[in-house]
């Protein structure tokens, strides 16, 4: 049997989905429908954030405290939704693709427009080129009937790996790249009409990478050729000028910034000698940024760049905050040459970094930073990061601010999951859902709690078809595969529902799913996932995930090969997709359910509750702070089954809080002991004063042990001394700063010069030595910096710069791809 697959577009969130049944919930015609209570145990009891230690000593339970779940007091949602069968039956779309090919491309045009464009392609290598076919399908209605518009392309083979590219914000623009005269050529299809229409566009180069569109101006476009050079628009593929040569990786900065990396001796393979230049104005002009660099990335209001220092293979993180302008060195534990740095997150307020321990040990120390993104400390140890795949379970929930899951490696080599509510500040296990049991492989039953399954399980091939899903305008709402015991299990994964951000959790559905959140988290879709047997049941819950409705939507079963539904989780449409398999041809099939008539009104003000995050009683005044300031939102009853709708906005009501030890993270050289809200010195670094090099000025950091965590808004209270304190002394790193840089012209000057800097060099040596003999004793300066590198460079296709990207906002606050490579500063 062929195997056929899924190649989403990354321009949409979707599901893949396979097949399978629920055996409690059996088989029924189709439209028949079922309805499946998960016992969700009452009250809950969950970890609240307490200040602990970076959670080595080893894993210790959470501290308890009463949880009350949202749905406490509500009344039994299963009862709400009545012969539901008809009419999803009468909402249900099937249409059938007479094409053969081997995957199919996704992609939404515009938002609320309704439109899906799906790119089929067939290829095959022969001898030495590749032989192919493409058709191009579009639909105005969710998918749920298509036309075949391949005639807008002229029947041109599209490139299957550079999919289909849609245009920033509601634009309507479209392109796609195709092959010409056997691979000899290219050529852009481009559409502004929502794909309506298409214009061909030969191009005057081969494009090595996706074309992309300025985020701020969606005519203007920016291409990388096979040759290394850059290309750009500003007609939206009409016209294109040359903007430079051997260029080795090149991205979209801010408001119509390029940034790129330039080699000068005409080899990106040698990338410690590439020069890091920046245009502002399309290549106008363009300046020359740093040198000495080996790769760079952007996160947030961050500039990153890896800079070679002297000899040998040593790099070091530099910063930028200002395009590029001025830079200061990261602050950072030693690491050896063996170990690497790796971006998790980044945004405008701070950057998650992890630091690999010595050896092939598999895990680091996951560090944050101030807002300048220059002084860190440690927020967890033993955070699990592969050194061979690069694999980390680093999650952001998006559907509540500050919250992170990941795992750490424990003793023994088990993988155990971790929760923290207050943005890196402290890490908790994940409470045991009160509807679940301890796995039979626990050692320890007092020590069973949630485990969370991500990239790590996907990476190592675990049962888990899909990743953890939170959604921005879901408040508190996470899906996830998961099990319950001391560690992970390699064991079938069930799947996981929390309701409040990831305090409190109920298993939702027996064995691995693929899942998707509609109607601003007003329902959740979900099929179960199986390889080799065919599907024909959908499974949806309106009171988020307790209970769960069965619909079979097809008498005919189908090999399920993926779920998609519009990105922004507020659609009322899901599609399925699959194929059917005969004795003479397999062809492919799209089933769309609309749920609009299931819910048949809007939601008014009596169906929502209000729900104050991150807190144990409501009523208590006090509680509920995180991150300085609490919030009260209304969100919808788990009974009521209404629509949210479109326009649905998440509506909160923030409140400051006083300071306290909570709003403060350990300063450099500080930790927190277990169970400790204090601060007290790290042994190795006691009675040390750091200084260090901000905007080329020498400064001393003196501290009580406290810096506030980026981001906190809390007011008064509690405010621990910190200080920065400038000793008039200026400093420079390995960084070749832009007003140091030469056209490389000689004269009979430059001897002199030589002279006169060796001169200055020595003096100032001397006089370094004197004041950190006589004057700062104790003090020492921490220059301790590695360089970025792309999670798994070795990857990188035919020498090119390895991306370094940790932003895009799918994910809310804390911006940085879901679907992305983390950045490795190795």
């Amino acid at each position: 049997m062929v195997r056929r697959w899924l190649h989403w577009a990354l321009l949409f969130s979707v599901s893949t989905l396979a097949a399978g049944l629920d055996s409690q919930l059996g088989s029924r015609a189709s439209g028949q429908a079922a309805f499946v209570k998960r016992n969700t145990g009452g009250e809950e009891r969950a970890a609240k954030p307490v200040r602990r230690a970076l959670l080595p000593a080893w894993l210790s339970p959470p501290l308890h405290h009463k949880i009350h779940r949202r749905s406490a007091d509500q009344g039994d949602s299963c009862r709400a939704l009545q012969e539901y069968g008809t009419k999803l039956a009468d909402n249900t779309h099937r249409y059938t693709f007479n094409d053969l090919s081997g995957s199919v491309s996704l992609a939404w045009v515009g938002d609320a427009s309704g439109v899906i464009l799906a790119l089929t392609t067939f290829q095959v290598p022969f001898f030495l080129i590749r032989l192919g076919q493409s058709k191009l399908y579009r639909s105005e209605n969710y998918g749920k009937s298509f036309q075949d518009v391949t005639s807008l392309i002229n029947n041109t083979f599209i490139r299957s790996e550079f999919g289909i590219a849609i245009g920033p914000e509601n634009s309507g623009k479209v392109i796609l790249t195709g092959d010409v005269s056997g691979g000899h050529g290219s050529r852009i299809f481009v559409s502004n009409d929502f794909g309506k229409s298409f214009t061909h566009r030969d191009l005057p180069f081969i494009p090595l990478m996706q074309i992309t569109y300025n985020p701020d101006d969606s005519n203007v476009l920016l291409a990388l050729s096979n040759n290394n050079e850059i290309w750009l628009s500003e007609d939206f593929g009409r016209n294109w000028k040359k903007v430079h040569d051997m260029v080795c990786l090149v991205k979209w900065g801010r408001t119509n910034t390029i940034f790129f990396t330039a080699s000068l001796n005409g080899s990106c393979g040698e990338r410690g000698m590439l020069e890091l230049r920046r245009t502002t104005d399309y290549g106008k002009t363009i300046k020359t940024v740093a040198t000495k660099i080996y790769s760079f990335g952007l996160g947030g209001r961050f500039l990153f760049a890896s800079v070679m220092t002297g000899k040998g293979t040593l790099r070091m993180i530099h910063v930028s905050v200002d395009q590029g302008e001025t830079w200061n060195m990261a602050q950072l534990p030693p690491v050896g040459h063996e170990q690497f740095y790796s971006i998790l997150a980044a945004n405008d307020e701070m950057v998650f970094m992890h630091v690999d321990e010595p050896g092939d040990t598999g895990f680091g120390t996951i560090y944050v930073s101030d807002d300048r993104g220059t002084v860190y400390s440690k927020s967890l140890e033993r955070h699990l990061y592969t050194t061979t795949g690069g694999d980390t379970d680093f999650t952001n929930v998006t559907s509540l601010r500050g919250v992170f899951i990941t795992s750490v490696l424990a003793e023994g080599d088990s993988v155990q999951s971790v929760v923290s509510f207050d943005q890196g500040g402290e890490w908790v296990p994940l409470r045991k859902p009160a509807n679940s049991k301890c796995d039979a492989t626990a050692k320890d039953p007092e020590k069973c709690s949630l485990h969370i399954h991500a990239a790590y399980s996907t990476a190592m091939k675990l049962n888990v078809p899909m990743l953890p899903l939170s959604e921005p305008n879901a408040v508190g709402l996470i899906l996830a595969h998961g099990s319950v015991g001391d560690a992970i299990s390699v064991m079938r994964p069930d799947v996981y529902v929390s309701d409040d951000g990831g305090y409190t959790w109920i298993k939702a559905l027996s064995g691995p799913h693929h899942y998707a959140i509609l109607d601003s988290g007003g329902l959740l879709v979900a099929v179960e996932h199986s390889s080799n047997q065919p599907v024909n049941q959908i499974k949806f819950s309106t009171d988020e995930g307790q209970c769960w409705g069965v619909y079979n939507f097809t008498d005919d079963p189908i090999y399920f090969t993926g779920l998609a539904s519009e990105p922004g989780a507020r659609s009322m449409n899901v599609s399925i997709w699959g194929y059917r398999d005969s004795l003479v041809s397999q062809y492919w099939i799209s089933i769309t359910i609309d749920f609009r008539d299931l819910l048949t009104r809007d939601c008014g003000d009596k169906d929502y509750v209000q729900w104050l995050a991150h807190s144990d009683d409501i009523s208590d005044p006090n509680d509920g702070c995180m991150l300085g300031y609490k919030e009260k939102f209304l969100r919808l009853r788990k009974d009521s089954v209404c629509w949210n709708g479109r326009n649905y906005q998440v509506n909160t009501q923030p409140t400051p809080c006083p300071c306290t030890l909570d709003d403060f993270l350990c300063d450099f050289g500080y930790y927190r002991q277990e169970n400790s809200s204090v601060c007290v010195e790290q042994p190795d670094l006691r009675g040390k004063v750091l200084e260090f090099c901000l905007h080329g000025k020498e400064e001393q950091l003196q501290t009580s042990g406290y810096r506030k965590i980026p981001g906190d808004k809390c007011e008064g209270g509690q405010m621990p001394e910190r200080k920065e304190i400038d000793l008039s002394k200026r400093c420079v790193s390995d960084l070749v700063g832009p007003e140091l840089l030469t056209d490389h012209q000689t004269s009979k000057s430059v001897p002199i010069v030589i002279t006169i800097i060796i001169v200055m060099l020595l003096s100032i040596a001397v006089g370094v030595i004197f004041v950190k003999k006589y004057v700062c004793g104790g003090r020492f300066l921490v220059h301790r910096y590695s360089v970025l590198q792309q999670h798994v460079e070795d990857n990188v296709a035919e020498g090119i710069d390895d991306p370094l990207e940790t932003n895009h906002v799918q994910n809310g606050k804390i911006e940085f791809h879901d679907d992305s490579d983390e950045d490795l500063l190795e």
